[in-house]
């Protein structure tokens, strides 16, 4: 007997539709290959795919806590003013949070953006009292939102672009059964390509996110006219550039992107220059990007570590991974409305 359609695996559902459609952009297989592995599973822990900044040492979310705070606070404490984060995980980032944040007078209502029943579920534990939303175009229209965004646009669907003899071509992905693997499909114009990049030797690969410039372009509008900031964190790096940066991670070690969509967890590198130029665009002031290991380091890393180690050494283990090992690869670049302040962090 036939399954229907909508009950099969995903990898036969994609290569039906490419079978019967042709191959589809990198973007569409991402976006459905994402969809489906976060709202099958809790893929954060060591029984997971990975492990997040959050989750290896409550220093991280206690100190973004301390930021949202002392951000608050400069821009005259207003009174309504909300804590957001974008997919966020198990919701141990913002529970770290909300307890320093408590600390210094910032007792802000909590939004969560997250469509995956699974990790609100998980979200729920540990904030009780959030409220969730599938999208960010249905946060709060009406006061300032502090805006938290980490490993969240590294997930976010990616277009990419190849280079052959003969000019650039969108990249799709095919299909033989469900074996998927990517291809060049049709030229693109060169106007398309920046032109710093336009003669890169042939097989050289560009990625944009039009996800991502979406959601930054609404974020950034709404605290142009609400007031408020985002900071997002990410590994990432100043666009415009070349390099094929499509990865996928199972069980803490890396693997092939195009094997098993939907069961392992998709990203790529952010491009921070690109979503500071669209918080620009849209009326906001963009700070950074700042490596994290700089950005912690100006929050108090060190103080907390040595001041956690007092009772548990393996701290300072925990303070070298988020400084010193992810300190580099992750950045951090801030948005925020024309009249608050320059978030700490970010001289």
């Amino acid at each position: 007997m036939t399954r229907p359609t909508d009950e099969a695996p995903l990898p036969e559902r994609l290569a039906r539709a490419i079978t019967l459609g042709g191959p589809i952009p990198v973007s569409q297989f991402m976006a459905a290959a994402n969809a489906h592995y976060y709202a099958t599973r809790d893929p954060l822990g060591a029984a997971g795919d990975f492990t997040t900044a959050p989750e290896i040492s409550q220093m991280f979310g206690e100190l973004i806590g301390l930021w949202a705070a002392d951000l608050w606070d400069r821009a005259g404490r207003p009174a309504d003013a909300l804590w957001v984060e974008l997919g966020p995980g198990r919701g141990t980032l913002t529970a770290d949070a909300l307890r320093a944040m408590r600390a210094a007078g910032f007792i802000p209502p909590v939004h969560f953006v997250e469509t995956s029943p699974v990790l609100r579920a998980e979200q729920a534990k540990r904030v009780a009292d959030a409220v969730w939303h599938d999208d960010v175009e249905d946060l709060p229209s009406d006061r300032p939102l502090i805006i938290v965004a980490n490993e969240f646009f590294d997930a976010l669907p990616i277009r990419q672009l190849v280079r052959a003899a003969n000019g650039w071509h969108e990249r799709l992905v095919a299909c033989q059964d469900v074996l998927f693997l990517p291809i060049a499909g049709k030229q693109v114009p060169d106007s398309v390509i920046p032109e710093g990049l336009r003669d890169a030797a042939p097989g050289a690969i560009i990625e944009t996110s039009p996800a991502s410039v979406g959601i930054m372009r609404v974020l950034a509008a709404r605290i142009v006219a609400q007031g408020g900031a985002l900071l997002a964190i990410d590994y990432g790096y100043q666009g415009p550039a070349i390099g094929d940066t499509l990865q996928a991670v199972r069980g803490h070690a890396f693997a092939n992107p195009f094997d098993e969509p939907g069961e392992r967890d998709l990203t790529a590198h952010v491009d921070f220059a690109t979503l500071g130029l669209v918080g620009h665009a849209s009326g906001a002031i963009a700070s950074g990007p700042v490596d994290q290991g700089d950005l912690l380091r100006a929050l108090g890393i060190d103080a907390r570590a040595a001041a956690l180690a007092q009772k548990d050494p393996r701290v300072l283990a925990d303070r070298d991974r988020l400084v010193e090992d992810m300190g580099t690869l992750f950045k951090a670049l801030a948005i925020r409305h024309p009249d608050w302040p320059q978030p700490a962090g970010f001289a």
